[in-house]
């Protein structure tokens, strides 16, 4: 497109990408993935030919556009442009990018800003969850500077404050898909947990692993992976997901006893890559994971106790808290944990 697109770039918690209004985009989704892949340079391993970062947490898009029923102020769709396939996928949501969809939703005009802060509520197209993010908005507008610290992002930034609800089964139908707190798959105990987010976790001993060994090494390991790839294409049809061959769900999460104080220690694959850090509805799916009667997470946790539970799981780079608030009988109704975002560029991008 010669006249190009309107777009910003934002990153949002440990992700990065571009957020674009629905009407500046092709309303067919083909044309509209065939736009973001020339944007971001896909596919490519380098992507020099566009704005993406040549790893998938900086190759990543928002979609935004007004909520369509009361009480919801925006619609979310997330999509991840695959860095060196062609490939351009709604599969999954992602917590990261969501926390700058409420302040670019806000610089946009598409929320009216209130003069200290403001929230949010967003619904997630790729599930149908729904967010309530609030906004530092002092004098009626957008603030990113701020004194809030999150593990893999330098510096500081203002906290946004994100608040999912009905997570349970949002991709999969339920909170277990198959039923079972454990599931044996190729000789390997796996929980199949879908709380906002498709995972499959497993005991990094059991794969011959200490659990803390840095993602470059992983990556490196090809026999390591093509097993937990094994795992992950056999547990599609069990996970309600069909053959996710071409998907970027579930993760796989390998899980180990905590190192630093928190809850849990984790190397999640995104799915062919380890991530540096966790994304944030992987980290509700771990911790919620551990909150179960039996399965590898239970079995190397430390839980605090009471129904208002801080989490903190621990990722390559430090550590993600998440908060899970619980009923009466343990089960998980809300769950909330602090982001950061900023602009970085808002302008004009050329396909």
């Amino acid at each position: 497109m010669s006249d190009g697109i309107r777009a910003m770039w934002m990153r949002g918690g440990t992700s990065k990408g571009g957020y674009f209004l629905a009407d500046d985009l092709p309303a067919d989704p083909v044309e509209r993935d065939t736009l973001l892949q020339r944007i971001m340079g896909s596919p490519d391993p380098r992507q020099i030919d566009g704005l993406g970062g040549a790893v998938p947490v900086t190759s990543k898009i928002a979609v935004i556009s007004p909520g369509q029923d009361p009480g919801i102020d925006v619609e979310y769709l997330f999509l991840q442009v695959f860095v060196d396939r062609p490939l351009v996928s709604d599969a999954q949501t992602c917590g990261n990018i969501l926390a700058g969809v409420a302040p670019f939703a806000i610089e946009r005009g598409l929320v009216a800003a209130s003069p200290k802060a403001t929230e949010v509520t967003i619904r997630n197209t790729n599930t149908g969850q729904i967010v309530r993010a609030v906004v530092p908005t002092p004098g009626g507008g957008v603030s990113y500077s701020g004194d809030a610290a999150i593990d893999g992002v330098p510096g500081t930034a203002a906290p946004i404050p994100l608040f999912f609800s009905g997570l349970a089964g949002s991709k999969c139908g339920a909170l277990l898909p198959t039923g079972n707190a454990v599931d044996v798959i190729d000789g390997l105990r796996c929980t199949l947990i879908d709380n906002g987010m498709p995972a499959v976790l497993i005991d990094a001993s059991d794969l011959g692993l200490d659990g803390d060994e840095t993602p470059e090494a992983l990556e490196a390991d090809v026999a390591l992976k093509s097993r937990i790839e094994a795992v992950r294409l056999a547990t599609g049809t069990l996970m309600n997901l069909g053959d996710v061959a071409t998907h970027s769900v579930p993760k796989i999460c390998l899980v180990s006893p905590p190192r630093s104080g928190g809850a849990i220690h984790t190397r999640c694959f995104i799915p062919h890559t380890c991530h540096r850090t966790i994304g944030v509805l992987c980290a509700v799916s771990v911790a919620t994971a551990c909150l179960l009667k039996d399965g590898p997470a239970k079995a190397v946790a430390a839980v605090p106790k009471g129904q208002d539970l801080p989490m903190n799981i621990e990722h390559p780079t430090g550590k993600m808290t998440v908060i899970l608030q619980l009923d009466a009988k343990g089960n998980v109704v809300e769950a909330g944990a602090i982001r950061t975002a900023r602009k970085l560029f808002d302008g004009t991008v050329f396909a």
